[in-house]
């Protein structure tokens, strides 16, 4: 019998850390435990380390020069040819064993679920969905989840659905997967047309034997809640049944907050609620509940990641968040961090002028008809 959930996290794990002046900051992950901890939901989970992740592991998905070059990136050798420099991935001092921790980490959630130790697992310093298999892109170095549904497959499980919500395209762990029937990857992300990595539209639907593992929902600036969970519900859920995946993984990134600065989509906190609701009711009723989270993008670092992604725990321990931030954590945010963070839990509704709204739903409109028409039908589905 499965037990509680299982939440991994080391201190260690915030050695994947970029410097000072990058978006990518660790205290995100570090606040989300503590604001955890502050509401109690650590009390009814089982934290666990990272696993020892091997080179072989690795090389499911990476390519052997590729992990030399990230070695050498930090011993200060930097090789621009594999997406290291200035910018988006800077190379600092230990990055293999800080990537490969992290690997190790969503690798210790995946094996919590396939042991049967947990039904839900929640690897918050995972998701760097963007790595591919021979280079860095978008803040990410190795790809932990594609690692970790590699692991999975070469643990004997048959099917897997992985379905990301970050503001940008899953561009990696797709590509990775590409040709394999096994993994059906879902993402729903802001256009391509406007934002990094440029990628992941409508039409494209896989090729090969692995044609209609591939789902793209790009969608229009100012998405806001409504239009959104609308957009989720007319094409996702019936994919993953369709699908009939052993093993649900998702990439829970919150850049797709109104408050983002990299991005330009409108969801509340709110949101998030509603998303875990239906990730949670997906894994009940099509994987027996087996529920692999990852943490993802959220460049709000202190005022709204945390808040986020303790609130995909709370559904999946099945814990009612408070409406005020703990006091407790508000003076840990500020004296650990510098953080000062309003008190509530909640956000404002986000509303659209109508005539703006009408573009928006205009053109995700589209986006949904072009999703079910090239994919429904390969999966047996009435578009």
């Amino acid at each position: 019998m499965a037990g509680p959930v299982t939440v991994v996290w080391d201190e260690a794990l915030a050695a994947y850390d970029f410097g000072p002046q990058h978006p990518l900051r660790p205290a995100r992950v570090q606040l989300t435990m503590a604001l955890a901890r502050s509401c109690g939901l650590l009390e009814q989970v089982r934290v666990a380390g990272p696993a020892a992740v091997s080179g072989a592991d690795l090389t499911r998905v990476h390519e052997l020069d590729y992990l030399a070059a990230v070695k050498a990136a930090g011993r200060g050798e930097a090789d621009p040819r594999f997406g290291f420099g200035p910018g988006d991935n800077p190379p600092f001092p230990g990055m293999h064993e800080a990537a490969t921790r992290v690997c190790g980490a969503t690798v210790a959630a995946a094996e919590a679920i396939r042991s049967g130790s947990a039904l839900h697992a929640f690897s918050p310093a995972g998701g760097l969905h963007h790595a591919m298999a021979d280079r860095a892109s978008g803040f990410c170095v190795y790809n932990d989840p594609a690692v970790a549904i590699a692991w999975l497959l070469d643990q004997g499980v048959e099917r897997i659905a992985y379905l990301d919500v970050d503001v940008h395209h899953g561009d990696g762990v797709e590509a990775i997967f590409a040709g394999e029937p096994r993994v059906l990857t879902v993402s729903l992300h802001e256009s391509g047309r406007y934002l990094f990595p440029g990628t992941g539209f409508a039409h494209e639907v896989g090729e090969g034997p692995a044609r209609g593992t591939v789902a793209n929902l790009p969608l229009p600036p100012s998405t806001t809640d409504d239009l959104y969970l609308a957009a989720f519900d007319a094409v996702v859920p019936a994919l993953v049944r369709a699908f009939q995946p052993e093993v649900l993984v998702t990439q829970l990134g919150c850049d797709t907050h109104y408050s983002d600065p990299l991005a330009h989509l409108g969801l509340t906190v709110g949101a998030y609620r509603q998303l875990a609701g239906r990730l949670h009711d997906l894994a009940h009723t099509v994987t027996e509940g087996r529920w692999l989270a990852t943490g993802g993008g959220g460049y709000q670092w202190a005022a709204v990641v945390p808040r986020a992604w303790c609130t995909y725990l709370a559904e999946m321990v099945g814990a009612e968040l408070p409406t005020q931030l703990p006091e407790a954590y508000l003076d840990e945010a500020a004296d650990r961090f510098g953080a000062l963070i309003g008190p509530d839990m909640a956000d404002e509704v986000v509303a659209l002028r109508s005539e703006h709204r009408s573009q928006v739903e205009t053109e995700l409109g589209r986006t949904i008809e072009v999703a079910r028409s090239n994919l429904f039908p390969l999966h047996g589905l009435t578009a």
